[in-house]
């Protein structure tokens, strides 16, 4: 697969130890790209970073709390040079967590790491998307705090898109439901099984065609996107 990213250019994927994030970053590998697999779960984000390495990659795993910016300008003084971003770690819909806590977790993360990144001076063709979701931003949905952060992710892509082109593009993917661990248990739920019905696809989407998505946005094939909301969920929404 032709992505058009200059040769040795990095990324760096956060939630890169499972789910979308961990789709993206073996999809990253397979297209050229350098990866800084980062995740609070050092088994699985080692992990991802090892599957790349075996099929010939090139990646390294770190154990960062985004919500930590000084382990994340660590993280990045580690990395080196980084091209790209991936805005992809944050908790699940299911947490029990205080509504301002959570907005810190789900959109004060994503401008914590974002920050670093362009501190770290990422240079020519610097791209970063972030992994928000159709809750709030097309649907409402449980919990508040997801919606309220979600959306909350859209308006800040688009606050960095309108600030800083055209040195750095800002997109955002907004997944529907999506065949991950996080997902199976609601999945197989009553309401679950009717989203999928309702879904003109047929079924739950997979982590690596939003990861596809992701890369697109990424990289230069995409060069004249700048701010945009993408749907990734099969049509779900134009059903509502």
């Amino acid at each position: 697969m032709e992505f058009a990213f200059p040769a040795g250019a990095t990324v760096v994927v956060t939630g890169a130890g499972s789910g979308i994030g961990r789709a993206t970053a073996l999809l990253a590998a397979r297209v050229g790209l350098r990866v800084a697999a980062w995740d609070l779960a050092g088994d699985a984000v080692t992990g991802t970073a090892d599957e790349i390495t075996a099929a010939g990659g090139s990646a390294v795993a770190r154990v960062v709390d985004v919500a930590d910016p000084a382990a994340v300008r660590g993280a990045f003084a580690d990395s080196g040079p980084t091209t790209y971003l991936v805005n992809n770690a944050g908790p699940a819909s299911s947490v029990d967590v205080d509504f301002d806590r959570a907005l810190a977790l789900t959109v004060g993360s994503v401008r914590t790491v974002t920050d670093a990144w362009l501190a770290s001076r990422p240079g020519d063709g610097a791209a970063v998307v972030n992994v928000a979701s159709v809750a709030g931003n097309l649907v409402g949905t449980d919990s508040a705090w997801y919606c309220a952060g979600k959306a909350a992710i859209a308006g800040y892509t688009r606050h960095l898109a309108t600030r800083l082109a055209p040195a750095v593009r800002a997109n955002t993917v907004a997944p529907g439901l999506i065949d991950t661990p996080r997902t199976a248990g609601f999945a197989a739920s009553r309401l679950g099984r009717d989203l999928v019905a309702r879904n003109p696809m047929g079924r739950a989407g997979r982590p690596e065609e939003v990861a596809g998505a992701v890369l697109f946005l990424l990289s230069p094939l995409a060069g004249y996107l700048n701010g945009v909301l993408l749907p990734v969920d099969g049509g779900w929404m134009v059903t509502q």
